[in-house]
């Protein structure tokens, strides 16, 4: 691993956006599974918060309740900053039995503040040392990773003559007025890995004074990593920034999009699993991580991610750029697990006014 702009979405835009984030808030904390059947009594049912993505979401359940058959995994869905704030609210009395497909930026938070229970699931050491927990008590284990990735779309650059962006840079100029949407890094880890990769790469002082000028062209900020790239593949924006395996399945499904890596450099996150500490059903939840770490359960993240942590497993598609674990800079998950707070609440005093807000 390497580790108020005048500009506005259109009023159609903007209401399907509207009814996106409306959608999303409706689902956002409900837990999957409630209108299955009634589990067999012999059957325990273990509530694991995830920030993966939806369609993930049933073949990872139906895996889990396969291998460890007295499990009945119920999920609670949603975006990384949401499930992080819910966590850490909860620590007095945590929900969750499992956090899986949960940024390890989160996990290092919820590891200070002693709500992962200190297990090394079996078969971690097949696992790219990467993806492992460094430091003791070990408490958490790498799935796959993420990049920021620009979603540009063509036809759309094309009538409003945009040239394509190499640089992160190149998104300030004037043809992208009004053209851009990212996630808000309050709500979305893949929003929080591109604001601090440029705090990183930048500098504190050029990176704000990037993100200022990168605001004017902005015209809104969305709820989720996703979206910004649906906006993008969907012609109402001529760029999204958003994460690598959305762009890729966009591009996949026929949307006129590039998917651009700047060349220089881009964020990224590793997702993670862990058990948290002090729930009644250690033992069951154990099971279900050292499944996690597994290489069967790693081919399925493979299906979504192309950068997993088995060695051997991932075959990213024909549209997945070939070189974008080769730009992924060289990130430091500790800072951006310590300065989380300040950050987002120096972004959102600056920036605030655009985040789409749920009707």
């Amino acid at each position: 691993m390497h580790g108020p702009a005048s500009g506005s979405v259109r009023a159609g835009g903007i209401r399907a956006l509207r009814r996106c984030a409306g959608l999303a808030l409706a689902t956002a904390l409900s837990v999957a599974g409630l209108a299955a059947p009634v589990p067999a009594a012999e059957r325990t049912r273990l509530v694991a918060y995830t920030a993966l993505e939806v369609e993930q979401l049933d073949p990872i359940r139906r895996a889990v309740e396969a291998a460890v058959p007295e499990v009945e995994i119920a999920w609670l869905r949603a975006s990384t900053g949401i499930v992080t704030d819910r966590m850490l609210a909860e620590r007095d009395a945590p929900q969750a039995d499992l956090l899986l497909g949960i940024a390890a930026t989160s996990l290092l938070q919820f590891e200070a503040a002693g709500l992962l229970d200190p297990y090394r699931p079996a078969g971690v050491e097949a696992l790219r040392p990467f993806f492992r927990d460094p430091t003791p008590p070990y408490s958490w284990t790498g799935m796959d990773a993420y990049l920021g990735v620009i979603c540009f779309n063509v036809e759309v650059a094309g009538r409003h003559r945009i040239t394509r962006p190499n640089f992160w840079r190149d998104l300030i100029g004037p043809g992208f007025k009004g053209r851009v949407v990212m996630p808000n890094p309050a709500s979305s880890g893949t929003g929080y890995l591109l604001v601090a990769a440029w705090l990183q790469t930048l500098g504190e002082e050029a990176g704000w004074a990037f993100m200022d000028a990168l605001h004017e062209n902005v015209a809104a900020y969305l709820p989720s990593g996703s979206g910004p790239c649906r906006e993008a593949a969907a012609g109402r924006q001529a760029a999204g920034l958003s994460l690598d395996m959305r762009a890729a399945a966009e591009k996949a499904a026929g949307a006129p999009i590039d998917i651009v890596v700047p060349v220089d450099g881009t964020g990224w996150e590793a997702e993670a699993f862990a058990v948290v500490a002090g729930r009644p059903h250690l033992a069951l939840a154990r099971r279900v991580a050292d499944w996690a770490a597994s290489r069967e359960a790693n081919a399925l993240y493979a299906r979504s991610y192309a950068i997993v942590a088995y060695p051997g497993v991932a075959t990213p598609g024909p549209v997945y750029p070939p070189h974008a674990e080769a730009r992924m800079i060289r990130n430091d998950l500790d800072w951006m697990a310590r300065n989380r707070a300040r950050i987002l609440a120096e972004w959102t005093r600056r920036y605030g006014a655009k985040v789409l807000r749920e009707p």
